[in-house]
């Protein structure tokens, strides 16, 4: 029974290192067009396949350095949020939920799976920038900080958003 329970302890902890890394799974967004944009006319509907990626910023924060953003927009109108607020806490807070076009152009709306509180972004040449609640484009000397960049997918790390 010794060499057992000499084993046990090792043996349960290799168990759960392989547990936590089969459970974690990376954000991937896939970029081709999504099936319920068909039904859009010709023009919006090339601009819909231009949706789907990795988006990633360094944006503004009232009470911390500032807020690592990743949003991945999925092919099939879901989508994942993942902030940090830098030098405040390491904690990646998460989001999940669909998103839709909505009726001002070029603008799409984020609709979280619990809450209800919406994002709305303002859709660029491979950016996407954050509007405020009421759709309009956030104003002041640090607007223009509220864009998120295309990340390109032949990229195989995350580019750094301390230059942004």
């Amino acid at each position: 029974m010794k060499v057992s329970r000499q084993h046990y302890p090792k043996s349960l902890a290799w168990l759960c290192i392989c547990g936590l890394l089969s459970i974690h799974h990376p954000v991937f967004a896939e970029s081709a067009p999504s099936a319920e944009s068909a039904g859009h006319d010709a023009h919006h509907a090339q601009k819909t396949q231009d949706w789907p990626g990795i988006y990633m910023g360094f944006l503004p924060c009232a009470d911390c350095i500032g807020v690592k953003t990743t949003l991945a927009l999925n092919k099939n109108n879901s989508y994942i949020l993942i902030t940090v607020n830098t030098g405040k806490s390491d904690r990646e807070f998460v989001e999940k939920g669909k998103f839709t076009a909505s009726d001002k152009a070029d603008t799409l709306v984020l609709t979280p799976k619990t809450g209800d509180k919406t994002r709305q972004y303002l859709v660029g040449k491979d950016t996407l920038t954050q509007l405020d609640e009421h759709g309009n484009r956030i104003a002041g000397k640090q607007a223009e900080r509220f864009v998120l960049h295309r990340k390109d997918p032949s990229e195989s790390e995350p580019a750094s958003h301390s230059g942004h």
